[in-house]
């Protein structure tokens, strides 16, 4: 969503926003903006498009002082345009926000009632306004920042700045992630760490409900009501240089091959070859809790959505215990009849998404055990959840997820084999059996990515084709969701992911000679359904592209592309399977000349509703 960075220290502010605020643009944005105190006068500068026209405008008319706020909007509440963008003001206090007020309209109400004056369509604008209320009734700042919040409904990640407080950066978090940096002599304030990362590693996650006083040599958090709590300074483990694109022309392709190293760090250290078993200590239950467990609900969005899907197979298929599958938007807004004797898994690369969230936090106040799976330490869902498996693939900066993905995967694998072991469905030998498997994935990646050019040259024969089906069965079926998802996300290509078996339920009715079939054919137990749904797609005419297994000669012959996986177990499949679908997402998207990193309308972490 949208982007925040804030500074205060004894350089010029400006540099450091910018430099920020381009670390933020993978998460996607349309308008952004800077305000810096400049002798005594907070100034905003505010420009529509990329952040190159904000960088052009400085130029234009330099800013100079040593705190600033940044922000990269996303809109939500009124089109993209110079008056929307943050910082929004009002009077001597300027801020920037993440997040949406839900109550805006009845706080609006009020505040023009009160005499003030609104130059924009945000719901942000309110906040400022509010805040400016209070300074007026005498409160310092950061008092009239809790009151402000005090009144408003919804999330937000909020940076506040006054020409009453020069000094002073003013932090305020619920729903949203916001992240402090510090050093001897400056602090950093921002939603997602990496834009901070080039000046300093300590920081600290704020928590729901924190506000924090940022000074230039120190930084005080206090709860909503004004009670100092205490909040641990933590050590990013990964650099900046992990975020830059290492010679890739994109981010995307540069994480869709830094996947065998993801797994690899996903994997390292969590399993006992001797015992057959997981060894996952931040799990948060015991061996008698996992026995107890009566159901598993999982519960993400979007890729991490089709990640639970295929967890569900390796769960039902391993550990023989019932699990369903939710999406979490749909999860959050019924009354789901979850509680003590299940556990809830929740699946986020951010650990931030806010539908996310709110399941697991539904589920908890049900009496469900919580579990996530999550890359970024120290993220809110990790923090709200009973254990935790964090996806040790560092920054993903691409838009559409790659390695976070294949992570998951892994991490599933792993957590099916733990539950597997202590329920007692899987043997001491067959766990060293699964082992085995899973320490190849990184190698068998490796080569699959070896073999980039084939999938080029698929790709250069459907690029300009307007849609595509996707097609998969059991375990395989969340990859044909995925690979579509993946294509159409970054092509903006029409693409469908369905079961093979559902292709007679009415997309029969849509396939031509125009519109390609991709099909993943594993050599398991449904092999012969899933050639019986290709014949039918041929006798269309359609082109079919098919991802089979080596050694395959039947399907070879009909097919208008073919791309080879190694002969896998078939509950190790859906990994290798995924590599190449990305990369044919990819490549297509290049040919047509989209921007692959950034694609239009989408962000990366969906941290509102």
């Amino acid at each position: 969503m949208c982007g925040i960075v804030g500074y205060i220290g004894d350089q010029h502010a400006v540099p450091i926003l910018l430099e920020g605020l381009a670390k933020l643009e993978y998460r996607g944005y349309d308008s952004s903006g800077v305000a810096v105190l400049q002798d005594g006068m907070i100034t905003v500068r505010r420009s529509v498009g990329k952040l190159a026209n904000l960088q052009k405008l400085l130029k234009e008319q330099e800013l100079k002082g040593t705190i600033g706020i940044g922000h990269t909007r996303w809109a939500t509440h009124g089109k993209p345009s110079e008056q929307n963008a943050h910082p929004h003001r009002s009077k001597s206090c300027v801020l920037v926000h993440n997040g949406i007020i839900e109550n805006y309209q009845e706080l609006k109400y009020g505040l023009e009632r009160d005499g003030y004056k609104f130059q924009s369509e945000t719901d942000t604008e309110v906040v400022a306004h509010l805040i400016d209320k209070y300074l007026t009734k005498g409160q310092p700042l950061a008092e009239a920042v809790r009151s402000a919040v005090r009144e408003v409904r919804g999330s937000y990640a909020l940076v506040v700045m006054s020409e009453q407080a020069p000094e002073t950066l003013i932090a305020a978090r619920s729903g949203c992630p916001l992240i402090i940096g510090r050093t001897e002599r400056a602090a950093y304030v921002a939603s997602d760490v990496i834009a901070m990362l080039a000046h300093t590693r300590d920081v600290i996650y704020l928590n729901e409900g924190d506000v924090a006083i940022i000074g230039r040599e120190n930084v005080t958090v206090v709860d909503i009501e004004g009670r100092p709590v205490s909040r641990p300074l933590t050590r990013v483990t990964w650099d900046a240089a992990s975020a830059e694109k290492s010679g890739y022309p994109h981010f995307m392709l540069k994480e869709i091959h830094e996947q065998p190293q993801a797994i690899l760090d996903t994997m390292r250290g969590r399993y006992s070859y001797e015992a057959g078993e997981a060894d996952l200590p931040d799990i948060g239950l015991t061996p008698r809790d996992f026995a107890d467990v009566e159901r598993i609900w999982i519960v993400a969005c979007g890729t991490s959505w089709h990640a639970g899907l295929v967890g569900k197979y390796l769960l039902e298929e391993l550990a023989r215990i019932p699990v369903q599958v939710d999406i979490a938007s749909e999860f959050r807004y019924r009354d789901p009849l979850i509680g003590k004797g299940d556990l809830l898994l929740a699946i986020s690369q951010s650990g931030e998404t806010a539908d996310t969230l709110a399941a697991a936090r539904e589920a908890r106040a049900k009496g469900a055990r919580a579990v996530s799976i999550v890359n970024v330490v120290g993220s809110t869902l990790a923090r709200e959840s009973d254990g935790v498996l964090y996806t040790h693939c560092g920054p993903e900066i691409g838009v559409a997820s790659t390695k976070a993905f294949t992570a998951q995967l892994t991490a599933l694998y792993l957590l099916a084999l733990h539950v597997a072991r202590v329920r007692g469905t899987m043997t001491a030998v067959d766990g060293k059996a699964w082992l085995d498997r899973l320490v190849r994935i990184p190698s068998l990646v490796e080569g699959l990515l070896g073999r980039e050019a084939e999938i080029i040259a698929i790709a250069k024969r459907y690029h300009k084709k307007r849609n595509f089906l996707f097609l998969g069965r059991g375990i395989n079926y969340p990859i044909a969701l995925e690979g579509a998802l993946k294509l159409k996300e970054i092509s903006y290509i029409h693409a469908e992911g369905y079961a093979a078996g559902e292709m007679k339920h009415g997309p029969i009715a849509l396939i031509d000679k125009e519109m390609p079939v991709v099909v993943l054919a594993p050599r398991d137990r449904l092999y012969e359904k899933t050639v019986s749904n290709l014949m039918e797609v041929k006798a269309r005419r359609a082109p079919v592209i098919v991802f089979v297994v080596e050694g395959e000669r039947d399907l070879g012959k009909v097919a208008d592309g073919i791309f080879t996986i190694p002969d896998v177990h078939p509950l190790i499949a859906p990994i290798l399977f995924t590599i190449p679908l990305q990369l044919l997402a990819y490549h297509v998207a290049v040919l047509r000349g989209a921007d692959v990193d950034q694609p239009r309308n989408l962000a990366k972490s969906v941290t509102v509703e």
